[in-house]
C-alpha cells in the first residue's frame, strides 16, 4: 500500500493532475467523520457501525465531528431529504470522501455499501463469525459510485417462527399468548443485530416477530428498535391492523376479567363484529404512533387459519366468505385514514392460503391504493395460481411474499432453496411488474445465509443480477481456492431433495420429515398396544374435515401425494443417497469454521432426519407384515439417528456465543421426537 501511494504521488507530479488519494487510516493519520447534528438517529447508528468496522480492521477509532477539522481528511455524511427515492452516491473529491443519500435510508445504504465493498465487511458477519481482515492502511485513489433506484421499493424480512431467536439470548420479557411456541420475547440485543444485518444487506423493511402484541412493552420494544434504525415496519398477515387472535383474547381478558369456565368472546368478525372492530380501533391507534409504518389489512383466524374454522356460524360459501373479508378491509381502510395522518400511508394485503383462493375466484373487493401481495405456496418454489390469473389493476400496486423458511413443512432448521431457484421465481414477479413490495420469510436468519445474501442482491438490482456471477463471488470470498468444489457441494445438496411428480415441489424437507415420522411413530404406538384404538385412528385419519380440506387447498403443494409407505421409502432412500453424495464431495473442502456451521451442520441434520424417517417407514412396513423382530431393529436404528442430528447441532453451536442456539427448538421440537421414538422402542423391549 505504501508503494502504491508513493507511485501515485509521483505519477501525479509527472502528469500535473491535482487528484489527491483519500486516506481513511494509515500509521500516522485518521480521517474525521463529519456528521451534521441534523442527521436522524438511524444515520447516526449506521455511522457508529462504520466506526466499529474500521476499528476491527485497523485497531484505530475514527472521530466523529459536526464540522471539518482543518488539516484532516474527512468522510462527509449528508442526507438530502428531498425525495422518496432511496439512492446514494459515494465519491472522493479533493482528498475527502463523500457519502450522500437522497433520504435517510439512502444514506444508510451508502454507508453499508462502502463498508462491504471497500472495507470487506460481510453484512452477515454477526451470524457467520466472518470478521473482516486486518489491515494497517485504508486508502483509495478514486471512488465514484452512483446507485440506481432499487428494483423493489419495499424489501423486507419477516422474522417468523422464530423459536431459536426467541430463547437463544436472555429474553426482554414474557409474552401472554395461548400458543405453545412463544412464551418470551426476543432479546433486544438480538433484535438490534437482526435490524443491523437487514440494513447492511440493503433491506429496508421488517416484520420483527410473529404475533406481536403492541400493548406489551417488551414486544413494542422490537418495533421501536426497527424504527430507530430507520426501517419500515409492518405486520404478519395473521395480524391485520396489528391484531392477532391472541392479542384479541388478551384484550378481552383484561377488560372483562376471567371467570371459571368462561372464556373470552369468540374471535369472529361474523358473530362478534363490534368486539373485533373495538380491538382493531385500539390497536390501530397504538401502531399509528410509530414512523415508517406499512399497514396490513385482511381477515384471518387463529394461528394462521381462516377465521371460519373457529366459528361454524360463518357463511359456508366462498362468495359469502369473500364478502365478509371485503367488508373487514373496507372498515380497516377507513380506520387507517382516521389514525394515520400521513397523506398516503402504505397499506398491504397478503393473499396467503384462503385469501389466494378467494381472490382467484373474484370474491375479494380489495380497496384502491392497497398493495396486493401474492404468496408462494411452497417455500421458494412457485407462486400460487392467483399470481398468474389475477388481472393487475392500475388502482393498486403489487408485491410478493417469498419463503426461505416455512415451519411445518420446512425449511426450518436447514436451508433448501438455492439462489437459482429464487431467481427463477422472482423473475416472474419482475415480468408481472409486482415490484412495490417483497417480504421474505427468513425465520431465525442464521440458517439461510446464502439465500438471504443472494435475495438481497436481486431485490436491489435484479436487472444486473447474475446467479453465476453471484455464486462465483460468494464462494470465492468464503472458500478461496476451494470455491469451485465448495459450490459443487452446495449444489449437490440442493439437488438431493425429492420432489412431487406433479407439482415439482419438495416433499421431504426437514419439516415434512418431522411430521411424517412423528405420524408413523404415533400409529405404531397404538398398533403395538391397542388394536381398537389403532383402527379408530386409521378411520379418523381418512375422514375429511374442514381443517383437512383447508390444508389440502392451502398448502397441497407441500404434501407428498398419495404415495404408499413403500413408495415413499424409495424416495427417502434416494434422497439419503443424494445427501451422502454431497457429504462425500465435502471431503474435498477444507473444514474452515464457516463451512462447518453453514454447510456441514445442516447436512448432518438432514442426513439424521432422513435416516430417521427411513427407519420409521421400515419399522411400520415390518409391523404391517407382522414382523416384530424387524420392526424392533429399525426402531432402534431410528433412535440412533438422533446422534447424527445432535452432531449437526453441535457443529452449529460451536463457541460460547452460539452455545444456546437450539435451546428454543419448539417448532420442530426434536427432543420430543426423540422421546417419542424411545417410547415406541420401549414397547418392544
Amino acid at each position: 500500500m505504501y508503494l502504491f501511494l508513493i507511485h501515485l504521488l509521483v505519477s501525479l507530479q509527472v502528469t500535473g493532475q491535482q487528484v489527491l488519494p483519500f486516506i481513511l487510516v494509515n500509521q500516522t493519520q485518521k480521517a474525521v467523520i463529519v456528521l451534521p447534528k441534523t442527521e436522524l438517529e438511524s444515520v447516526q447508528l449506521a455511522v457508529k457501525d462504520l466506526v466499529s468496522d474500521v476499528q476491527k480492521i485497523t485497531g484505530k477509532t475514527l472521530e466523529i465531528a459536526t464540522a471539518k477539522v482543518p488539516g484532516r481528511q474527512a468522510v462527509f455524511i449528508e442526507t438530502q431529504q428531498n425525495t422518496d427515492a432511496e439512492n446514494y452516491r459515494i465519491q472522493t473529491k479533493n482528498g475527502n470522501l463523500y457519502i450522500s443519500g437522497s433520504n435517510a435510508l439512502g444514506t444508510i445504504s451508502g454507508i453499508y455499501y462502502f463498508t462491504e465493498k471497500y472495507l470487506g465487511v460481510d453484512p452477515m458477519y454477526f451470524w457467520n463469525n466472518r470478521e473482516p481482515a486486518k489491515q494497517r492502511v485504508l486508502a483509495w485513489q478514486e471512488i465514484d459510485v452512483q446507485s440506481q433506484t432499487p428494483t423493489f421499493k419495499y424489501r423486507g424480512w419477516f422474522i417468523n417462527d422464530e423459536d431459536l431467536l426467541t430463547e437463544w439470548q436472555e429474553s426482554n420479557g414474557k409474552r401472554t399468548i395461548d400458543y405453545p411456541y412463544y412464551q418470551q420475547v426476543v432479546s433486544p440485543k438480538t433484535m438490534a443485530k437482526v435490524c443491523e444485518t437487514a440494513l447492511r444487506l440493503r433491506f429496508n423493511l421488517i416484520i420483527p416477530a410473529s404475533f406481536i402484541d403492541i400493548r406489551n412493552p417488551a414486544e413494542a420494544a422490537l418495533v421501536q428498535e426497527a424504527t430507530r434504525r430507520g426501517l419500515f415496519v409492518s405486520m404478519h398477515h395473521v395480524e391485520p391492523m396489528g391484531v392477532s387472535a391472541f392479542s384479541y383474547f388478551n384484550y378481552w381478558k383484561e377488560k372483562e376479567g376471567t371467570k371459571p369456565g368462561v372464556g373470552p368472546p369468540l374471535f369472529s368478525y361474523f358473530s362478534n363484529k363490534e368486539k373485533v372492530e373495538e380491538v382493531w380501533e385500539l390497536y390501530a391507534k397504538e401502531w399509528a404512533k410509530y414512523p415508517n409504518l406499512i399497514w396490513q389489512i385482511g381477515l384471518r383466524g387463529i394461528a394462521d387459519r381462516p377465521m371460519w374454522l373457529a366459528d361454524p356460524n360463518t357463511p359456508q360459501t366462498d362468495a359469502d366468505r369473500g364478502k365478509l373479508i371485503s367488508e373487514a378491509m373496507a372498515f380497516q381502510m377507513q380506520l387507517i385514514k382516521e389514525v394515520d395522518k400521513r397523506p398516503n400511508p402504505p397499506v398491504t394485503t397478503t393473499l396467503w392460503a384462503e385469501g389466494s383462493t378467494l381472490n382467484q375466484a373474484g370474491y375479494l373487493q380489495i380497496p384502491e391504493n392497497v398493495t396486493i401481495v401474492f404468496a408462494d405456496n411452497s417455500p421458494g418454489w412457485r407462486w400460487q395460481a392467483d399470481f398468474f390469473q389475477t388481472k393487475r389493476s392500475p388502482k393498486n400496486s403489487y408485491g410478493v411474499y417469498y419463503h426461505h423458511q416455512l415451519w411445518g413443512s420446512g425449511p426450518h432448521l436447514v436451508p433448501i432453496v438455492s439462489p437459482a431457484q429464487t431467481h427463477k421465481v422472482l423473475s416472474q414477479a419482475i415480468e408481472k411488474g409486482d415490484t412495490t413490495y417483497c417480504i421474505m420469510n427468513v425465520s431465525n436468519v442464521r440458517e439461510f445465509s446464502l439465500g438471504i445474501a443472494a435475495s438481497a442482491a436481486m431485490l436491489v438490482d435484479f436487472k444486473n443480477f447474475s446467479v453465476q456471477a453471484f455464486n462465483a463471488q460468494w464462494f470465492k470470498e468464503r472458500f478461496g481456492n476451494s470455491s469451485k468444489p465448495a459450490q459443487q457441494v452446495y449444489q449437490a445438496y440442493f439437488e438431493s431433495f425429492e420432489v412431487n411428480d406433479k407439482t415439482g415441489t419438495p416433499i421431504l424437507m426437514d419439516g415434512q420429515i418431522n411430521g411424517l415420522a412423528a405420524g408413523i411413530l404415533s400409529e405404531l404406538k397404538w398398533q403395538l398396544t391397542d388394536s381398537v384404538q389403532y383402527q379408530a385412528l386409521l378411520k379418523k385419519k381418512h375422514q375429511e374435515t374442514d381443517e383437512s380440506k383447508w390444508i389440502k387447498s392451502a398448502i397441497g403443494d407441500m404434501l407428498s401425494g398419495n404415495l404408499t409407505n413403500k413408495e415413499l421409502l424409495q424416495r427417502v432412500i434416494r434422497q439419503k443417497n443424494g445427501l451422502l453424495k454431497a457429504e462425500n464431495m465435502a471431503q474435498q473442502i477444507e473444514n474452515n469454521a464457516f463451512f462447518l456451521t453453514d454447510f456441514a451442520a445442516h447436512l448432518k441434520i438432514m442426513l439424521g432426519l432422513t435416516a430417521w424417517l427411513e427407519n420409521c417407514l421400515e419399522a411400520k412396513i415390518a409391523a404391517d407384515e407382522h414382523n416384530l423382530t424387524k420392526t424392533k431393529i429399525h426402531l432402534q436404528k431410528a433412535l440412533e439417528c438422533f446422534s447424527v442430528i445432535r452432531e449437526g447441532q453441535r457443529l452449529k453451536s460451536q463457541g460460547e456465543k452460539w452455545r444456546n442456539w437450539y435451546r428454543g427448538d419448539k417448532k420442530m421440537n426434536l427432543s420430543s421426537k426423540e422421546n417419542l421414538t424411545t417410547s415406541v422402542v420401549e414397547i418392544l423391549k
